[in-house]
């Protein structure tokens, strides 16, 4: 017999994982199929590349799960500041604080690898959850109500709802043949882990340039992430340079208020690309994360959105178990979609707006874009809107968001 479950998630890294944790302790049985484990932390480890800067919103959620104090007993960094400008630090730029809106931070960054680690950890204490992993999948029939998918070493698993959490390449998703609209942008990012002469700093801050903004990420002591957002190929150019030039290039070209970079860690590359799919959901499948959709990174709202994607479906399944009604019913499905996809649009055409508006070198409209950033820094309410933007506490949010509990079977 092949094993059968409830809700069989494909992919097991931040937001697949996150939703699995907030079915727990239900009466829906489910799977989790992740390729490999993520490498067990050592504090003593140098920071990962892949780091994400977390919102209230999401620390919310992983509250709820569970999942924040094994992360804050791994590694994090708080910032209570977040500054953004073009061409004057000091005349146009806009600063938010967390204690205009009475809050201790405005977020967290936190690697990627640490919060899968501390939900996986989560996640093997529910009896209704299994976590399949090692898991290679070799092939998926999306059919509606029992989806399946072979594993390379020949084993069977039997889904009524298929989620795809499996990447912006996601094979659930092909399987179930929703297309996606897509373009690539003009840029590459280039990230970098540095150690700085600086000791712990609490904001982070945004340098917008004709070719891509500059970014610069506190983390725990005197380290930081640095991201350099440029035309594909200048940053392979960079790429390829040794570690004393690439210094020399990091401080010609970032702001002062960086200071000196005494050590490169670690850097890397990666294209940029807007995706999205054209459905999130069918009769039988559900898509969450960058499966449902990629956005331009600048405001680090990637994995913010996909947790939310993550606690509006654990909260329209949980309500359909408790109303007898079928998870993977199309109907039930779709008040999952009509939650996020409209959400979810708008945060990528915002970005979207700030690609293109910041990437024009006319000179009025950078008089303009100057003007407008020295003026938002006395907006007052507006300001403060803004911030709770940035934090994910604005809108239409999942209660797991919100802070509140969830229903639960």
């Amino acid at each position: 017999m092949k094993p059968r479950y409830d809700i069989l998630i494909v992919g097991g890294g931040m937001v697949g994982a996150a939703l699995a944790c907030a079915l727990g302790n239900s009466a829906l049985s489910v799977a989790v199929l992740e390729r490999d484990f993520p490498p067990a932390f050592e504090p003593e480890q140098p920071w990962d590349l892949r780091v994400s800067a977390l919102s209230a919103a999401s620390r919310n959620i992983l509250e709820a799960v569970g999942a924040w104090d094994g992360i804050r007993s791994r590694r994090l960094c708080p910032y209570r500041r977040m500054k953004v400008w073009e061409t004057s630090e000091v005349q146009a730029a806009t600063e938010f604080r967390a204690e205009e809106i009475g809050r201790e931070a405005l977020g967290h960054i936190v690697e990627n690898r640490i919060v899968q680690l501390a939900l996986i950890e989560r996640l093997k204490a529910f009896a209704n959850i299994d976590l399949i992993c090692p898991a290679r999948t070799e092939m998926i029939e999306y059919a509606p109500g029992s989806s399946l998918v072979r594993l390379d070493d020949g084993r069977e698993i039997v889904g009524r709802l298929l989620v795809a959490a499996d990447g912006g390449q996601s094979r659930v998703r092909e399987a179930a043949g929703i297309g996606v609209h897509q373009w690539d942008y003009d840029q590459h990012a280039l990230v970098a882990t540095v150690e700085t002469g600086y000791g712990q700093q609490d904001i982070t801050w945004q340098q917008f340039t004709p070719t891509g903004p500059l970014a610069f990420l506190p983390l725990a002591g005197a380290n930081a992430s640095l991201v350099w957002y440029e035309r594909p190929d200048a940053v392979k150019r960079l790429m390829a340079l040794n570690e004393d030039a690439f210094l020399d290039e990091l401080h010609r070209t970032f702001p002062e208020c960086l200071g000196r970079i005494t050590r490169v860690v670690a850097r890397g590359s990666f294209p940029l690309r807007r995706q999205h799919a054209q459905q999130y959901v069918a009769e039988g499948v559900a898509l969450v994360g960058d499966a449902a959709h990629m956005i331009h990174p600048l405001a680090g709202q990637g994995v913010n959105i996909g947790l939310l994607d993550a606690a509006s479906l654990a909260e329209v399944l949980l309500e359909a178990e408790a109303a007898g009604q079928r998870v993977d019913a199309l109907d039930v499905l779709q008040r999952y979609e009509s939650s996020r996809r409209r959400h979810n649009l708008m945060m990528m055409q915002l970005m979207d707006t700030f690609y293109r508006v910041f990437g024009n070198d006319s000179l009025p409209l950078k008089l303009l874009r100057n003007l407008g950033l020295g003026l938002a820094e006395h907006s007052g309410p507006l300001k403060r809107r803004v911030v709770r933007m940035a934090m994910g506490l604005e809108g239409d949010l999942p209660r797991l968001a919100r802070g509140e509990g969830i229903l639960k079977t």
